[in-house]
């Protein structure tokens, strides 16, 4: 059996024996087949069946439920989506409320069916916490950035600032500056809720068959080594493998985040911290840093790890020193007692990345297409939408979910926006990510000198902008 329980801390915790579901050996006829047995197909799935039970659905996925980001990410279950501030400036007043209304919603729909379905998997409602903590220019652009959210309609119900004092009521960390707690953040152990989900469409009637990578798709036509399934609907839900089910590496390309966890902390070291309510947190870095406590009092603590060459994927997520070391630097900047605490776990996975940064739920009727990507690593939450969004559309429901700016029913996969052919997307990549960590070493300096503070900020905001 592959070594699944070695993925990651989720996976290792996991009381089944990850024995693999039987591989696809004949050739089925079907309503809809999903490639992918990630959230994104599950909660397909899953909602397809709540609405239309009658409906044959197959699940092909080529590990076993949870192998890809559904059990390796961070276990934020976010009431968001990226770039959503950018999707939602063109509506007008009472749209942006309901559209917000619909995203912050997401914890709470997934509390709705993990309750009816009996999935335990450490659900805990206690949002989230965006810090400035390094240094002063934090603080500035998360205040610009809270302006930016108010000015769209929403409060301090949603948003709001806390000053450091109020921040060390949840969270205390070394040199806070402040920062923006909202409501609309939970936690969760993401291997029980993928592995759950997986249980959950099986009673329901949905075929998941593991160790059956797709070879090959085209609308109507999905094949594995040994077997051909027809279908009216083909769903890939591939997200960070996107690259596998040509041609639709060209619109998603895989990065990495890579994670580490400690081994479980005394209490007396959380009560020094905080983050007694299940809150998630991160630092304002445009590195993308974030971590959460964990149901058994782990620092579970990640930041954006890279992108290969030709949009390849990364296997190999043994994290080498230098990538453990970058990750343990940035936690003990925040807290320093942590220095030499033992970490335990260390993994990665890949996720997919839309060009201008901007996720899309897309249905083709007349190919029998349907799929939703690009979450940009907050796939917990947006993944529930798309989800419930493509059943939506394949079931032609007229809902809230289908209205979206980010729902596109028109011009098939020609209405997604393509990468840059390479080199051109690699020298990109790396010299944002380059100015990024520039930005970063020089404001963490105290002594940097006024002139080049300013330079690095212009340089990343410069380069950030060229990315969208």
């Amino acid at each position: 059996m592959p070594a699944w329980r070695s993925i990651s801390l989720w996976m290792d915790q996991l009381a089944d024996d990850l024995t693999a579901r039987p591989s696809l050996e004949h050739d089925l006829d079907v309503d809809v087949v999903i490639v992918g047995a990630g959230y994104t197909g599950l909660w397909t799935a899953y909602y397809l069946k709540r609405h239309a039970p009658e409906l044959s659905i197959a699940i092909l996925e080529a590990q076993t439920a949870g192998f890809g980001a559904s059990g390796r990410n961070g276990g934020w279950l976010m009431g968001n989506l990226l770039g959503e501030d950018r999707m939602l400036a063109g509506l007008s007043v009472e749209q942006r409320r309901q559209s917000y209304r619909l995203l912050h919603g997401i914890p709470d729909e997934v509390k709705q069916v993990i309750d009816r379905e009996g999935i335990d998997c450490d659900y805990r409602k206690g949002g989230a916490l965006f810090c400035a903590a390094r240094y002063p220019e934090q603080a500035s652009t998360l205040r610009q950035y809270l302006t930016a959210l108010h000015a769209q309609g929403l409060n301090d119900a949603d948003y709001r600032w806390l000053e450091p004092a109020e921040l060390a009521q949840q969270l205390r960390i070394a040199t806070p500056y402040g920062a923006i707690f909202t409501p609309h953040v939970a936690t969760i152990q993401p291997a029980k809720l993928v592995r759950g989900l997986a249980r959950a469409v099986e009673r329901m009637g949905v075929k998941i068959f593991e160790q059956s990578p797709v070879t090959a798709w085209q609308p109507g036509h999905v094949r594995t080594a040994h077997a051909h399934v027809r279908a009216r609907w083909v769903v890939p839900a591939v997200e960070g493998y996107a690259n596998t089910l040509a041609p639709l590496g060209r619109y998603q390309l895989p990065v990495q985040s890579l994670i580490v966890a400690t081994a479980p902390l005394p209490e007396a070291v959380w009560d020094e911290i905080g983050l007694s309510a299940g809150q998630a947190f991160s630092e304002n870095s445009r590195q993308v840093t974030y971590g959460q406590r964990t149901h058994d009092n782990r620092l579970v603590f990640g930041a954006r790890g890279g992108y290969q060459f030709g949009g390849r994927l990364r296997h190999d997520f043994n994290l080498t020193p230098a990538e453990i070391e970058v990750r343990r630097y940035l936690f003990t900047e925040l807290f320093p007692a942590l220095k030499d605490v033992h970490i335990s776990h260390v993994w990665g996975g890949n996720l997919g990345m839309a060009r201008r940064f901007q996720p899309h739920m897309l249905c083709d009727r007349p190919h029998g297409i349907a799929l939703s990507g690009g979450y940009g690593g907050e796939g917990v939450g947006a993944s529930h939408l798309g989800g419930r969004t493509l059943a939506d559309l394949i079931l032609q429901r007229d809902t809230l979910e289908v209205q979206q700016p980010w729902v596109l029913t028109a011009g098939g996969l020609n209405a997604l926006k393509a990468w840059e052919p390479e080199p051109c997307r690699w020298l990109g990549y790396n010299a944002v990510i380059r100015s990024f960590v520039y930005e970063d070493q020089t404001l963490a300096n105290p002594h940097a000198a006024p002139w080049r503070r300013g330079f690095a900020r212009g340089l990343a905001n410069v380069m950030e902008g060229f990315m969208q």
